[in-house]
């Protein structure tokens, strides 16, 4: 039975992974931790002591899941590395700094770390990154995402792979193509450039398009979550998958062999 933390057991993803967890026949959870301030500190949720302890919920797992907001992922891959307990990692806008940790903790463990669990949405980078590669640069992309208004981050984890994947199409780095929102007097589109417009609203789990536009026709790529369940379903796969893998940076197409 793979032993299974949740850092941020109480957030809407925490809850959602949680559900998932439990009753599975692969898996169970063994630790969950929420900030020090939370007034459950200290009870008993999923069947665990709810802790403020992170390190402690490393120490208790054989794989950890994070889908807190930015900020910790880099202490919290430091915590994996040294305690060689696998780590599925979900938190969007990470820094250089997240990514140099990451990268440097899959010298230790085993690190899965994408922007989006869902299937639909890995299936979809691939079709944004094929379309890139057989439509010229007189197709526009634009890539426009809503989120509910609690959101932080802009663009989106999922926007942001999904750019990724357009640029890797045509064969450069997304720096070199991304052009962010626009506002005031910007000037003329750049040929070849990937452009990205975030709207946040609320309760919108999650909408993407990728919109390939020519000057006579036009193709959208579109995938919507319903509910939460989706990514909850994938972050528990990951974990998973896990099991029995060589130390390393992974990502969702790596678990779903895409």
């Amino acid at each position: 039975m793979l032993k299974v933390g949740i850092i941020g057991g109480l957030g809407r993803m925490g809850q959602a992974i949680a559900a998932v967890l439990i009753g599975n026949k692969e898996a169970e959870i063994t630790a969950v931790s929420e900030m020090a301030s939370h007034s459950k500190i200290g009870a008993e949720v999923y069947g665990v002591t709810l802790s403020d302890d992170t390190a402690s919920v490393f120490a208790s797992s054989d794989v950890v899941i994070d889908f807190t907001p930015p900020g910790n992922t880099a202490k919290h891959a430091k915590m994996a590395a040294d305690a060689g307990v696998a780590f599925v990692v979900g938190t969007t806008g990470l820094t250089e700094e997240d990514y140099a940790a990451l990268d440097a903790a899959g010298e230790k463990a085993v690190i899965i770390q994408a922007g989006n669990y869902s299937l639909g949405v890995n299936l979809l980078m691939g079709l944004t990154r094929q379309a890139a590669a057989k439509l010229g640069t007189d197709w526009d992309i634009e890539v426009v995402e809503m989120h509910h208004k609690h959101k932080v981050d802009a663009p989106s984890g999922t926007a942001l792979m999904l750019g990724e994947a357009a640029a890797e199409g045509r064969g450069k780095p997304l720096s070199n193509l991304r052009a962010d929102v626009r506002d005031g007097m910007t000037g003329e589109r750049e040929e070849g450039s990937i452009g990205f417009a975030a709207l946040r609203g609320g309760s919108v789990i999650g909408e993407h398009d990728v919109i390939f536009a020519s000057g006579s026709e036009r193709i959208t790529l579109s995938h919507k979550a319903e509910n939460r369940t989706l990514f909850a379903d994938g972050a528990v796969r990951a974990a998973l998958w896990t099991k029995g893998q060589n130390y390393g940076r992974y990502s969702m197409m790596d678990v779903l062999g895409l």
